[in-house]
C-alpha cells in the first residue's frame, strides 16, 4: 500500500477542563488543572466520508517554561498552535496520505507558529495533535488498525517500512513520583478522599507496581533526602522496581550536571536505587542541551532527550554529544517517533522510551500508549490516571461508552471507569480496533469551541 490518500473537508477543535485530584509538581511548575485539547477531523477517502480524533492535555510549564508566562498564556499558546495547524491543513485541497499532509500543512504550520513566537515545542503541538486525527481517519477509510496500518503502509511514511512494529498485548505501567507526591501512608497532605490512591505506598499496594519515574528537583540536599526516602519505600513494598530520573531541563550546563550526578553516586543510601536505574531523562535545559557534550560526565546511566525533540534531527545531533536514546510522545508527533524509531532500530546501545504529558483516559492515553508499545517500548510512563480520577469531567455517558468498548482497557467498578492497572500492566488488546486505537469517541456536543 502506498498510504490512503485522504481530501480533508473540516478540522473542529475544542477543549474541555480538567481538574487535578492531586497537584503534580515537576521542574519549577505545580498544575491543578488545566485544558485537554480535542481535535475531530473530516475527510474523504475515495469517495467516502470518514471522521478521524485526537486529544491531548495541554500541560503549562512543558511546552514553554518561561516564568514569565501564565499557566493562561501558556494554554493561549498551544490554541494558537492549534487554529494555526488547521489552516495550514484546510490550505491544501488535493488528496495526500496522511504522512504527505503531515510534511505540506503540519510543516507549514510549525513555520507560522515559530514565526509568531511560538517555542518550537509549542509550535508542534497543533501539528502533532492534527497527524494523530488524520491518521486515525486513514486507518478507519482502510478499515485498519494502528499496528496493521502500519505495517500495510497505511500512513505513506518511509520509515514504517524499516521498523519491526509490535502487536502487543500488555505494557509494563512506569508510576510517576512528582515532587509533591506523598510517599507513605501516614506522611501529612491531604487525600482527596476519592478512594484511589493518594501515596506511592498506597499505588504500589493496589496496583502492583515495579517500574517507576522519579522527578527531580536539581536540589542535591532536597533530592538526596527525597530520593532516599522513596528508595525505603520501593525496597520495603516493591523489591524488584527499576527506576527512571526525570530532570526536566533543571541543569543550565552540563558541569553542575556532572557534579551533581557524582554527589548521587557518593551517597551510599542511594547505591541500590542507581543500579537500578534505566535511564536519566532531559537532565540540561534545552537552550544548551543539543550543545554541550554529556559523555565526559561519567554518568554511568543512558542519558535520553525529551524536551529537546523540538525538530527532525534532534536525535542525530544529541547521539554525537552522548545521549543514548530519545522519548517517544504522541505530543511531539507520531512522525518523529517512527523517525526515531527506525534510528534506535539500528543501533542496540540505544533506546526508545516512553514518557507521559499527563494523557487522559480515552483518545489521549489510548493512542499514546499504543503508538509506543507498537515500537517495541516495554514500559511506558503513565501519570493521567493517578492525577486525574478516571474520565474527570468527561460526561459518564462518554465514560461508559470508552469503557464498554475497551473492558480490558479500563476497570469499570463501583460504575466510574479508571485505567485497569493489574500488576503493572496495561491489556492493550482492545486497542487493536479499526483506527487508531479507539472504537469510541468523544461527546462532541459536550465539548468548547476552540475558535
Amino acid at each position: 500500500m502506498n498510504g490512503v490518500n485522504l481530501r480533508l473537508h473540516a478540522i473542529e477543535l475544542y477543549e474541555r477542563h480538567v481538574t487535578l485530584r492531586l497537584p503534580f509538581r515537576f521542574g519549577a511548575a505545580t498544575v491543578t488543572q488545566c485544558p485537554q485539547a480535542f481535535v475531530r477531523v473530516h475527510a474523504e477517502a475515495q469517495g467516502r466520508r470518514v471522521e478521524g480524533a485526537g486529544a491531548e492535555l495541554m500541560v503549562p510549564k512543558w511546552f514553554d517554561k518561561s516564568p514569565a508566562l501564565t499557566h493562561e498564556q501558556n494554554f493561549e499558546q498551544l490554541r494558537e498552535s492549534l487554529r494555526n495547524a488547521r489552516e495550514a491543513l484546510l490550505a491544501q485541497r488535493d488528496p495526500l496520505t496522511p504522512f504527505a499532509h503531515s510534511q505540506s500543512g503540519g510543516e507549514s504550520a510549525i513555520a507560522v507558529s515559530v514565526a509568531r513566537g511560538l517555542p518550537r515545542l509549542a509550535a508542534q503541538f497543533g501539528a502533532a495533535l492534527l497527524d494523530k486525527a488524520v491518521a486515525d481517519a486513514a486507518l478507519r477509510a482502510a478499515g485498519l488498525s494502528w499496528v496493521d496500518g502500519l505495517r500495510a503502509g497505511a500512513l505513506g511514511d518511509p520509515w514504517s517500512a524499516g521498523l519491526t512494529i509490535a502487536r502487543p498485548d500488555a505494557v509494563v505501567l512506569r508510576h510517576t513520583v512528582g515532587l509533591a507526591d506523598r510517599l507513605n501512608d501516614d506522611d501529612p497532605g491531604s487525600d482527596p478522599g476519592d478512594g484511589l490512591p493518594a501515596t506511592l505506598e498506597a499505588a504500589i499496594r493496589r496496583q502492583g507496581l515495579h517500574h517507576f519515574k522519579l522527578k527531580l528537583s536539581g536540589r542535591i540536599e532536597a533530592d538526596v533526602d527525597r530520593l532516599s526516602r522513596i528508595a525505603a519505600v520501593l525496597r520495603a513494598h516493591a523489591p524488584e522496581h527499576r527506576v527512571t530520573l526525570d530532570g526536566n531541563e533543571t541543569f543550565a550546563d552540563a558541569a553542575s550536571l556532572g557534579a551533581y550526578w557524582q554527589a548521587l553516586r557518593a551517597t551510599p543510601a542511594l547505591a541500590d536505587l542507581l543500579r537500578r536505574t534505566l535511564l536519566l531523562e532531559q537532565p540540561l535545559a534545552r537552550a544548551v542541551a543539543l550543545r554541550e557534550p554529556i559523555a565526559p560526565l561519567g554518568i554511568d546511566v543512558p542519558v535520553i532527550l525529551d524536551e529537546s525533540d523540538d525538530h527532525a534531527h534532534a536525535l542525530d545531533e544529541g547521539l554525537a554529544l552522548g545521549y543514548r536514546g530519545i522519548s517517544s510522545k504522541a505530543c511531539k508527533g507520531i512522525y518523529r517517533s517512527l523517525r526515531n524509531a527506525r534510528r534506535i532500530a539500528q543501533d542496540p546501545r540505544l533506546l526508545l522510551s516512553g514518557e507521559d504529558l499527563t494523557c487522559q483516559a480515552g483518545l489521549a492515553v489510548q493512542q499514546d500508549t499504543l503508538l509506543a508499545a507498537s515500537l517495541g517500548v516495554r514500559h511506558i510512563e503513565r501519570n493521567g490516571h493517578h492525577y486525574v480520577d478516571g474520565f474527570g469531567s468527561a460526561p459518564a455517558e462518554e465514560a461508559q461508552a470508552f469503557a464498554s468498548a475497551h473492558a480490558g482497557f479500563y476497570d469499570n467498578g463501583g460504575g466510574r471507569p479508571r485505567l485497569a492497572v493489574r500488576e503493572g500492566r496495561l491489556d492493550l488488546r482492545s486497542l487493536h480496533t479499526p483506527g487508531f486505537a479507539s472504537a469510541a469517541a468523544p461527546l462532541w456536543r459536550r465539548l468548547k469551541a476552540i475558535d
